[in-house]
């Protein structure tokens, strides 16, 4: 039994112990986490699973980025304890969050991973779209949460300074947008 929740300030030294768990020392020296660093994350949609004895099993955090102008959410890291991988909670976290993001009005996901593990999700290896260096491209991958929300969006991924509200809503859309949050 799992208890799926929005992750709290009460939450972080958890959920950070998790992420040293499962990545490699240095993880945060990565490019993703230069966008990350001083820009709040998109609390709606950061989530943790809890097991029975209320320890955290998994979790999944999103940032606010600009790819090119677009506002894009950065999925990113998601994490789930070695003792509970290929029990499907990671793949959960994805589905639940991005049920949420296109519910609160965002139109793309963007993140750095395995294309043959997000491929599932159906995540595709994004063309013109350039991380910091020393991302690999091939590793470069975008979801999109509204039909065409892709289409012509390439560029720099920058930072999402200011980019969503205290309720995870994007502020601003992309100019080609036609949904309002």
């Amino acid at each position: 039994m799992f208890h799926l929740e929005e992750e709290t300030e009460d939450d972080l030294w958890e959920v950070e112990a998790l992420y040293d768990l499962c990545f490699a020392p240095g993880r945060e020296a990565l490019s993703s986490y230069r966008l990350r660093d001083g820009v709040p994350k998109v609390a709606p949609l950061c989530l943790v699973l809890r097991d029975e004895s209320r320890a955290v099993s998994a979790a999944i955090r999103y940032w606010p980025v600009r790819v090119g102008t677009a506002p894009t959410l950065l999925l990113g890291p998601v994490a789930v304890h070695p003792t509970r991988q290929g029990e499907g909670l990671g793949a959960l976290l994805i589905h639940e969050s991005m049920t949420e993001a296109r519910r609160l009005g965002w139109e793309r996901v963007l993140l750095v991973g395995d294309a043959p593990y997000y491929r599932r999700f159906g995540f595709t290896r994004r063309e013109g779209v350039m991380m910091p260096p020393p991302t690999n491209p091939d590793r470069v991958l975008g979801f999109e949460l509204k039909a065409g929300a892709w289409e012509g969006v390439t560029g720099e991924v920058t930072r999402g300074d200011g980019l969503a509200g205290s309720d995870g809503r994007p502020l601003c859309l992309s100019p080609a947008s036609s949904t309002t949050p």
